[in-house]
């Protein structure tokens, strides 16, 4: 059994309905995919108890086969898109928040009914996104649901969901993954918002990435698309730069797609 030093508890008392249990599910999700990620130690209502993650210094080579890594963990898939990790019947969450669980057989349709729009009067509310720019998003929201990007994802992939650099430890034996949203997606959100967020030597994560499974031509045309749902969620609660950047996304979007 692990000592006091090696376990990491999280605990919340306000924590909503199934909120920990989702972070588990989704590592154990991950795992079962060939992710290396933080073990579930323990969790319950309120609280998780990780394995504590000896970080260390971001590496080239770590880089190259996390990329690697990363393509096999989407590789081993999803029934649909917006599926939840195996056996999770719960609400699923990004951060703190709520997001969707419904599901579907397009990307299109399902990316923006569960992963944009939901945000966008929120954002709205909160100020941080004007009438204007909301919408703006919606028109980008009906081109994608229109579909002309659905032959892009292929099969669903099964994706970490908020793979920003906070959520990538560097080890010493490679990356470890941590607080998930995993559920079948488009494998181009996850690099979306590693790009977003920054992470170190990309490029050869996207390498090793493509070592395993080549990416569709032109995905990096597509990138403000992928970050039309990050950019929502945090425009919802991290201030008016975000609601400017979703925008800014959207008019990309609009731009690719007309």
């Amino acid at each position: 059994m692990a000592g006091p030093n090696a376990v990491f508890h999280k605990s919340r008392a306000d924590a909503p309905r199934g909120f920990f249990e989702a972070e588990a599910a989704g590592l154990r999700w991950l795992a079962a995919g060939g992710a290396r990620v933080a073990d579930v130690l323990d969790v319950g209502p309120g609280f998780i108890d990780l394995a504590r993650v000896p970080v260390s210094r971001a590496l080239p080579e770590a880089a190259t086969a996390f990329g690697a890594t990363l393509a096999r963990v989407h590789d081993s898939g999803a029934p649909e898109f917006g599926s939840p990790p195996h056996g999770h019947t719960g609400p699923l969450y990004i951060g703190e928040r709520e997001m969707g669980s419904g599901t579907d057989s397009r990307w299109g349709r399902f990316y923006v009914r569960e992963r944009v729009r939901p945000f966008v009067p929120l954002a709205v509310e909160r100020g941080n996104l004007t009438s204007v720019e909301a919408d703006l998003v919606e028109r980008a929201c009906a081109a994608v649901d229109d579909g002309p990007l659905d032959a892009t994802a292929g099969v669903p992939a099964r994706i970490h969901g908020d793979l920003w650099n906070g959520n990538v430890l560097w080890t010493d034996e490679g990356v470890v993954l941590i607080d998930p949203a995993a559920h079948g997606g488009h494998r181009e959100t996850d690099l979306a918002m590693l790009g977003l967020f920054g992470c170190p030597y990309l490029d050869r994560v996207v390498a090793g990435y493509q070592d395993v499974h080549p990416l569709a031509d032109g995905w990096r045309d597509r990138v403000p698309v992928h970050q039309l749902h990050p950019l929502a969620v945090h425009a919802v609660g991290h201030g008016r730069a975000y609601g400017a950047a979703l925008a800014d996304a959207a008019q990309q979007t609009l731009a690719l797609l007309r």
